[in-house]
């Protein structure tokens, strides 16, 4: 029996199960057995779909690396194509940047790697959105420019 056939089952008895003073802790325990395996369907579904090489794949150049991180539609991608003359896509509308974008901003010799990545959003680091490939290029950065 999988776990949605156990979600289903433990619903039919609670659909069951008449609600009164003396089955109020039998109703809860039902409802928190139901929680613990959407809990464990959601694990097992992310286990599925993320892969080993979860990010995004950026060939590292120059002599550091710096990542724009932030909300969606705050002005990242306008803020790289202003220091380095790359031609990131820009839009009066959310996720206009869906993967990374790179750029290289030469300053005083040195040649910094730019990184103008997707928008995050709350829940990022649960895998919401792009959340886990955005977060795991940052961690690789030298610099994170918020």
């Amino acid at each position: 029996m999988g776990i949605p056939e156990k979600i289903k089952a433990i619903q039919d008895e609670m659909g069951r199960t008449q609600l009164n003073k003396a089955t109020e802790h039998h109703i809860g325990l039902l409802k928190a057995k139901i929680a613990k395996l959407k809990r464990e369907q959601e694990a097992v579904q992310i286990k599925k779909s993320s892969k080993k090489s979860d990010g995004f794949d950026v060939k590292r150049s120059g002599d550091a690396t710096v990542v724009i991180i932030g909300l969606p539609s705050v002005g990242k991608s306008t803020l790289l194509n202003a220091l380095t003359g790359s031609k990131s896509s820009v839009g009066a509308f959310q996720f206009t940047t869906v993967t990374v974008v790179p750029g290289i901003l030469d300053y005083r010799g040195a040649k910094i790697q730019m990184l103008d990545l997707p928008g995050i959003i709350k829940g990022a680091s649960s895998g919401k959105g792009l959340g886990k490939r955005i977060l795991s290029v940052a961690r690789s950065a030298d610099i994170v420019l918020l």
